[in-house]
């Protein structure tokens, strides 16, 4: 019998196609099947979103498309992650096709049935071949003792049905309760399979228990990925745990993909893109450093991967919660999301202070350590010019002396961000951008951290000649040769001189070196630590007792209303990596050099008081109508001149007017981006807010079909292309 499946598949960003495409079969398939169709002249992978069985109206059936293939050795997706998709699609306003496809691993998108069962055959020998372990005593596996704090979160969080946010200091033990949240979701079981009461047959068996478990960036993966590995894999086989994030090959990431989707992963690590994995037995979502702005997707569907979560968790459960005969045990009936920082971002804050999320704390350090000493040095007092002041090279000396070590945090790589010519004002500006180019010493290069273009650094200055062109500023290279210079004269315990690294994107960037700057940490080979904010937040280095910030002071300042929350949470993050070891916290101290050591920012850093930085951010947040108080969208447009740009978003704020939702939100004008071109790529947004999350979005949906007819306005030509950014980041 033939049927007219409704089918999702790839479609340009703005394209009029936005949602599922009408084609026809020879036989009824089930939702959530992949399948390969015609579209145009190519053969591409879709989703099966609907099957009737009869043509929709206005389809001549003659003409209708066949389905090409149905990739019958896998599982459909379910029910709950097409729910997530479209949620996704609606709420920040993209195709249906662009965020499903997206969400699927790119190789798949390429294989056909033949090449997809020839991976499943490969992957099920090499399954064989090396043997799952036979389930270990989880006792075993939890041999680690738990403080009070940590057992009385774990009790909590078992009795907790709204999501929960987990604020515990750094070194409060909170990766270990994850671990043991973990083991409780892996140890329930799964309900047997139902029979049918009038026919008899059996139903297919509802999936083992699996975890989501996301981070921020991918540097912080190997930690994370080994301690799970260890604590799971001898319980719960080699296949146990599994990674998701963009720095894997297409292979391995279809290899992940394969695993947790049919259920033979239980435990899945990843980055935001993580957030779409298909989990068929989820009933656990952990966010770690939930506050932090990388979880936000900035191209493409602009998404907020510890949103998602917090909505995904909710399908999962009320699908749970349906089920008929579900288990008893508590917990088994729902997916929970647990939310951990140290530094809460204020929305979650806010919505735990409202009573919507569950807030439990862990303020105390493992071993009964303290958090580290906030020192303040006013960098007024110091000799000029002193790019690190002398109390601070003399703190590194006595901790370099004692085998201890020492981070720098300078939020800037690079060797200097401008190359000058002071005779001529000749500065190293991108040609095609409006930034400027970063002098980086080691390859002698200019290059813009913006669009990639990248020359050598001329022997003179190209507009004048002159050869004394200096770099202006400083970035992590720089901070890295003055330290190796100013600490020569310090010695480590066996006499050698100190060891002073970087880590940034720059000295991360092939393959296996981050792993490797990591294991030289923790051995203990690098005595001082130079890098950029990845080095400030979630790793465990135990050695460290004293933390620098060389400059803080450019974020107090910002025009981004943001900037006091995001400076906050990155210095206290930063101090947290000193005193992680009992034997060393009582020594442990945190240094930031500024010029303003009276500003309230640094007096509540000092006392560790992120409530009452918070309570304060709040009610000027309130006052201003600022979120979490009020609710944002940015449209944007990039377009080949400014001009053009701006006519579009002046057009689209005009054709805006007759819109029923228009009297619930404000317009404001529009303006040019900070940076305003990028890769000669002009760009411009409008802002748009409104008092409530409803009335954003009811306008939004309207004026998705202006936009898209505002697209071909005479004064918009030149315009390449626009997206709405829902709960942006940045303004």
């Amino acid at each position: 019998m033939d049927c007219w499946p409704s089918i999702v598949v790839a479609t340009p960003a703005h394209s009029a196609v936005g949602g599922p495409l009408s084609y026809r079969s020879e036989r009824l398939l089930a939702v959530g099947s992949l399948v390969r169709v015609p579209l145009g002249s190519r053969e591409v992978l879709g989703v099966v979103w609907d099957c009737p069985t009869v043509p929709p109206a206005g389809l001549d059936p003659a003409k209708a498309k066949w389905v090409a293939a149905v990739l019958d050795g896998l599982p459909p997706l379910n029910t709950r992650w097409l729910q997530l998709v479209r949620f996704a699609a609606q709420y920040y306003q993209r195709s249906l096709g662009e965020v499903a496809l997206a969400a699927l691993p790119p190789q798949l998108r390429e294989l056909d049935n033949t090449q997809l069962a020839r991976r499943l055959k490969r992957r099920a020998k090499a399954l064989a071949a090396s043997g799952v372990a036979a389930a270990g005593d989880p006792a075993t596996a939890l041999a680690h003792t738990l403080s009070d704090e940590q057992s009385e979160t774990l009790q909590a969080l078992a009795a907790a049905t709204a999501p929960v946010l987990l604020f515990g200091a750094t070194g409060s033990g909170k990766t270990e309760i994850y671990l043991r949240a973990t083991q409780q979701v892996l140890e329930i079981a799964a309900p047997a399979a139902q029979v049918d009461a009038e026919t008899g047959e059996i139903g297919q068996a509802p999936p083992a228990t699996q975890v989501l478990v996301m981070v921020p960036e991918i540097n912080l993966t190997p930690q994370l990925e080994a301690r799970f590995r260890e604590r799971f894999e001898p319980a719960f086989g080699a296949d146990a745990v599994v990674c998701l994030h963009s720095g894997m090959t297409p292979a391995q990431r279809l290899a992940s993909w394969l695993a947790a989707h049919t259920g033979q992963a239980r435990i899945v690590l990843g980055t935001r893109m993580a957030i779409f994995a298909s989990l068929p037995g989820l009933r656990l979502i952990v966010v770690d450093e939930e506050h932090d702005p990388s979880y936000k997707s900035q191209e493409g569907a602009r998404y907020s991967a510890r949103d998602l979560a917090v909505y995904r968790a909710q399908l999962e459960s009320k699908a749970l919660a349906a089920l008929p005969g579900h288990p008893a045990e508590p917990g088994a009936a729902r997916c929970q999301v647990l939310l951990g920082s140290a530094t809460p971002s204020l929305e979650s804050w806010h919505a735990a202070e409202q009573g919507r999320y569950q807030r439990l704390a862990m303020p105390s350090r493992i071993g009964g350590g303290a958090l580290p000493r906030l020192r303040l040095v006013d960098m007024h007092h110091q000799p000029k010019g002193a790019v690190l002041a002398p109390p601070l090279l003399a703190a590194m000396a006595e901790r370099i002396a004692r085998s201890e070590q020492c981070l720098v945090l300078l939020n800037r790589r690079g060797y200097a961000p401008v190359l000058a010519c002071h005779a001529c004002d000749w500065k190293s500006s991108c040609p095609h951008c409006s930034a400027y180019r970063v002098f980086h010493k080691l390859d002698r290069t200019l290059r813009c951290h913006h669009c990639g273009f990248t020359e050598r650094v001329p022997r003179a200055c190209p507009d004048c000649g002159n050869v004394d062109i200096a770099p202006v500023g400083r970035g992590t290279e720089q901070i890295e040769e003055q330290l190796t210079a100013l600490l020569a004269d310090a010695r480590r315990p066996d006499g050698g001189p100190p060891r002073v690294a970087r880590m940034d994107a720059d000295s991360t960037r092939l393959k296996g070196s981050l792993e490797v700057q990591l294991a030289t940490m923790h051995s203990g080979e690098v005595d001082v630590l130079v890098g950029t904010q990845m080095i400030a937040k979630g790793h465990d280095f135990r050695r460290i007792t004293l933390v620098a910030s060389v400059n803080a002071d450019a974020a107090l300042f910002a025009s981004d209303y943001r900037a006091p929350e995001r400076l906050f949470a990155l210095l206290m993050q930063a101090a947290g990596r000193a005193g992680r070891a009992a034997e060393h916290s009582a020594g442990s101290e945190m240094w930031v050099q500024t010029w303003y050591p009276q500003h309230p920012l640094f007096t509540q850093l000092q006392r560790h008081d992120f409530p009452a930085f918070a309570a304060e951010q709040l009610v000027e947040r309130e006052d201003a109508g600022m979120p979490p108080f009020g609710h944002q969208a940015l449209l944007r447009a990039d377009a080949r001149t400014q001009d053009a740009a701006r006519a579009f978003l002046n057009a689209a704020a005009q054709a805006a007017a007759e819109l029923p939702h228009r009297a619930d939100v404000t317009l404001y004008p529009a303006v040019p981006l900070t940076i305003q071109r990028v890769a000669n790529v002009e760009r411009a947004q409008m802002l748009v807010e409104a008092e409530s999350r409803g009335a954003l979005q009811r306008f939004l949906a309207a004026w998705q079909p202006v936009l898209h007819a505002t697209r071909s306005h005479p004064d918009a030509r030149g315009l390449l292309r626009w997206a709405v950014d829902v709960d942006p980041l940045a303004i």
